[in-house]
């Protein structure tokens, strides 16, 4: 088989492995929570929020601009969990390549 022949093979296999550690990302959840547990933020490892929990003693309206803080602190710290998995899960994936943009 010619080099490219087994390029092309290599690049579909990680193309599959690819697409399932992506489904596997967005059925992975991290979590984390602010103010003393008050908000707590649930993020996919794709990169998305699944939900964001507010204690209701937390819900005082003279205090909003703190709990608005306290839900994008929670928020953030969830979805950067969530990006340090994907990112180490994928760069198993293309561990050893180095084609521009893989790696």
């Amino acid at each position: 088989m010619s080099s490219i022949g087994k390029l092309m093979k290599q690049a579909a296999r990680m193309q599959q492995q690819m697409e399932q550690v992506q489904a596997q990302l967005a059925a992975r959840t991290v979590e984390a929570t602010s103010g003393g547990g008050a908000v707590k933020v649930v993020a996919k490892c794709d990169g998305s929020l699944a939900s964001i929990k507010i204690d209701p003693q937390a819900l005082n309206p003279s205090d909003a601009q703190l709990l608005e803080d306290m839900i994008v602190t929670a928020a953030n710290q969830a979805l950067g969990q969530a990006k340090d998995i994907a990112n180490t899960e994928m760069g198993k994936v293309t561990a050893g390549l180095s084609l521009p943009g893989l790696g």
